[in-house]
C-alpha cells in the first residue's frame, strides 16, 4: 500500500501537485487519469521514487520511501518512464538481462536462477522469439513488450508505467493493456499505469486516481467512472457513458465513454 500525506511539489512558484492524503493499493491495477498539466507524471515518479516531495511523506507498505536505498527501492518498484532510455546495440535479452540489476549479489555476479528469470520474463510478453534481434529495431508494439519484459525480470511488486501507450496504434494499445491486465490478475503483481484514453480505463482498470490542476478530484474503485457528470467535470467536456457495442462474453456490462460536443 502507498501512503502519500501532505504532499507539496511547487516549481517556479507554483504548486503542481498538492495531496492532503492518498491511498494506492499495491496490488491493484490502478490508472491514472486527468488533463495535460494535471500532475499525473508528478504523481508517478514520486510514487517509483525519481524525484521527492517539496513537503510531505510517501510510504511504501509503512516504510518511507526515502529509507530505501536506490537498489532496495527497485526491488520493491519497477518504474518505465514516458520517454525510454536510448538502448542502442542492445539485444532484446541484453535489455530485459538489465532488470536483474537489484538482484545481483557481492560484486554483481549472476546467479543461477538469472538466466531462468530472464526467460519467463520474455515468454510472459511475447518476446521470446524475439530474444537476439536489437531492441531499437523492433516495432513500437515489439519494443514496448520488451521493457515490460525487463520490468517483470526486475521481479518488484509494482510495476510503474508512464503513458506506455502514447506512442502505440489502436491494437498495440489494447495489446499492451491487455498484457498488464493478465499480470495483475495472474500473478499479484500491482500495476500503476497513467493514461489519456477514458475507454481503456473504463476495459481494464481496477481502481482510478483521476486528477485535475494538482490535486485529487476523485479516487476509488472503477466504477467510479460510471458518473456522467464527474467525468464530464474531470476533462471540462461534455461525456455520455454508453453501453459497449459489442456483446461477448469479455464485455459484458462494459461501459463506452462518448465526447458530445
Amino acid at each position: 500500500m502507498f501512503e502519500l500525506n501532505n504532499i507539496r511539489v511547487n516549481r517556479g512558484g507554483r504548486d503542481i501537485l498538492r495531496i492532503d492524503q492518498l491511498t494506492i493499493d499495491s496490488g491493484a491495477f490502478t490508472m491514472v487519469l486527468g488533463h495535460n498539466g494535471s500532475g499525473k507524471s508528478t504523481l508517478v515518479n514520486l510514487l517509483a521514487g525519481q524525484m521527492a516531495p517539496d513537503e510531505g511523506d510517501i510510504l511504501l507498505n509503512q516504510q518511507p520511501l526515502t529509507a530505501l536505498s536506490a537498489k532496495a527501492l527497485a526491488r520493491e518498484v519497477a518504474f518505465l518512464p514516458q520517454k525510454l532510455p536510448e538502448v542502442a546495440g542492445l539485444t532484446v535479452r541484453e535489455l530485459v538481462k538489465l532488470g536483474r540489476f537489484p538482484w545481483r549479489g557481492t560484486f554483481g555476479r549472476w546467479q543461477k536462477d538469472d538466466v531462468a528469470i530472464i526467460e519467463a520474463a520474455m515468454r510472459k510478453t511475447g518476446t521470446l522469439r524475439f530474444a537476439d534481434n536489437l531492441a531499437d529495431q523492433l516495432s513500437g508494439g515489439e519494443r514496448q513488450r520488451a521493457w515490460v519484459s525487463m520490468l517483470l525480470a526486475q521481479q518488484s511488486p509494482v510495476l510503474i508505467l508512464d503513458e506506455p501507450t502514447s506512442a502505440l496504434d489502436i491494437h498495440h494499445q489494447y495489446q499492451l493493456m491487455s498484457l498488464l491486465a493478465d499480470l495483475n490478475r495472474d500473478t499479484g503483481c500491482g500495476v500503476i499505469v497513467i493514461l489519456h484514453d477514458l475507454n481503456l480505463a473504463l476495459r481494464f482498470a481496477t481502481h482510478v486516481v483521476a486528477l485535475k490542476q494538482g490535486r485529487i478530484a476523485f479516487t476509488g474503485p472503477k466504477d467510479v467512472l460510471l458518473d456522467e457528470p464527474r467525468l464530464s467535470a474531470l476533462y471540462e467536456t461534455d461525456i455520455k457513458l454508453i453501453d459497449h457495442p459489442v456483446h461477448s462474453e469479455h464485455l459484458t456490462g462494459q461501459k463506452v465513454a462518448v465526447v458530445c460536443e
